[in-house]
């Protein structure tokens, strides 16, 4: 039951669930989060530990970025399930979809300013 409690917990704050809808996007690095979220990177990766911890999203090194990612092959059937609700919900909500469009625009090469070449 402890585990279920962490992940209900993780879920209980709606910066987290803007960041796990974000993650419906596919990969993303704290800068692109914090961009999206306007928040600083200390409380973005705070959110993300949480969520980490919960086992709802996963995380690996790519560079010199961290990418997260949503853990959608958990061995937790209640995480694999309640990934699956929040796919389907909250999508036509003002703030998730003004998210959406924020993230189009969020480059980490731009935001880091870091050259690609």
């Amino acid at each position: 039951m402890k585990d279920t409690v962490k992940i209900f917990k993780a879920l209980g704050d709606p910066s987290r669930i803007r960041i796990m809808k974000m993650l419906e996007e596919g990969k993303l690095c704290v800068c692109e989060i914090t961009a999206v979220l306007d928040l600083a990177p200390s409380t973005v990766s705070k959110h993300l530990s949480l969520l980490r911890d919960a086992g709802l999203i996963l995380d690996e090194k790519n560079g010199k970025w961290v990418d997260y990612f949503l853990n959608e092959k958990s061995d937790n059937e209640i995480v694999r399930d309640l990934l699956k609700m929040i796919k389907t919900t909250d999508n036509n909500d003002k703030t998730i979809k003004d998210d959406t469009e924020r993230l189009k625009d969020s480059s980490r090469f731009i935001i880091c300013d870091i050259s690609t070449t």
